[in-house]
């Protein structure tokens, strides 16, 4: 097995363990099942951008359980593909989908062999929050996108902003950048159990803490989608994440949070379209 072979196999194995932390925390699922109209925040925040689906042929990159999967079913497009590659997380979707009387065809991969296990080109490309951390490359998933879109096709990405993934985790003494901002070959290890949610009395053992991230500027970012032939049509930095690393300097607003002092210091998230020329 190669060095790159052995870091996917540790995340997969690590997102098996937090796909069942998560399913225990409740991850909106039920609400999900319970009203046909719901759409998760993730989605919701970006309907604007996300325009018509009705009839459409959507893909969702990195889906997890596809709690984002059936929000996006529930807009109308024709076909929907979700791509992970926990296994685990796979089966907790599935059973989503079919609970939740949504069509959705979910194909295990890794995001980089996604154009060989994937049939058919689609109209929009989505992936959101937390995704690019996992994958070292770039400007490889940038060129899998590409390859993904029809003509004409169009790709939303939303993820945590990379000066936000660079502040340390002890902030004891203010914000202070730890974290590489740049792409770097080897990745950032971790080692430890748990995830972005509370574990919940009675959750399942986590036993593959070990996991490796990378990090991505925002100038390698924006060069790889253009690099890949995608022509960019919008891109906004926003002050408010959809989790919480820093509980004792954030506050809830909503669905996402803020700093509570000048939230303005620190871009979280970002947001892209682009698409592919007809």
């Amino acid at each position: 097995m190669s060095t790159s072979e052995s870091w996917f196999e540790d995340n997969r194995a690590n997102w098996d363990d937090r796909a069942a932390l998560h399913v225990a925390s409740g991850y909106g699922i039920d609400e999900l099942i319970a009203d046909p109209s719901r759409i998760t925040p993730e989605v919701d925040q970006d309907r604007g951008r996300l325009g018509d689906l009705e009839g459409l042929d959507v893909l969702h990159l990195q889906c997890h359980l596809g709690t984002d999967t059936v929000s996006l079913s529930r807009l109308g497009p024709r076909r929907v593909v979700g791509v992970d590659l926990s296994p685990a997380s796979l089966r907790i979707a599935r059973d989503l989908a079919a609970r939740a009387g949504a069509e959705i065809d979910y194909v295990e991969s890794n995001v980089y062999d996604a154009r060989e296990a994937v049939e058919g080109s689609f109209d929009l490309v989505y992936t959101s929050i937390g995704v690019l951390c996992w994958l070292p490359d770039v400007a490889g998933w940038a060129r899998v996108v590409a390859s993904m879109l029809r003509p004409g096709g169009r790709f939303l990405l939303r993820d945590d902003h990379p000066m936000f993934m660079a502040i340390g985790e002890d902030v004891s003494d203010g914000l202070r950048l730890e974290q590489p901002y740049f792409e770097r070959p080897a990745p950032m290890t971790w080692d430890e159990p748990g995830s972005y949610v509370e574990t919940p009395e009675g959750a399942p053992e986590f036993r593959h803490g070990r996991n490796h991230q990378w990090n991505h500027s925002i100038g390698e970012i924006l060069t790889a989608v253009l690099g890949a032939g995608m022509v960019l049509d919008s891109f906004e930095e926003t002050p408010f994440s959809a989790w919480t690393p820093w509980p004792e300097l954030m506050v809830r607003e909503s669905d996402r949070y803020r700093l509570r002092e000048e939230p303005d210091r620190v871009a979280m998230q970002y947001v892209l379209t682009a698409h592919r020329p007809a």
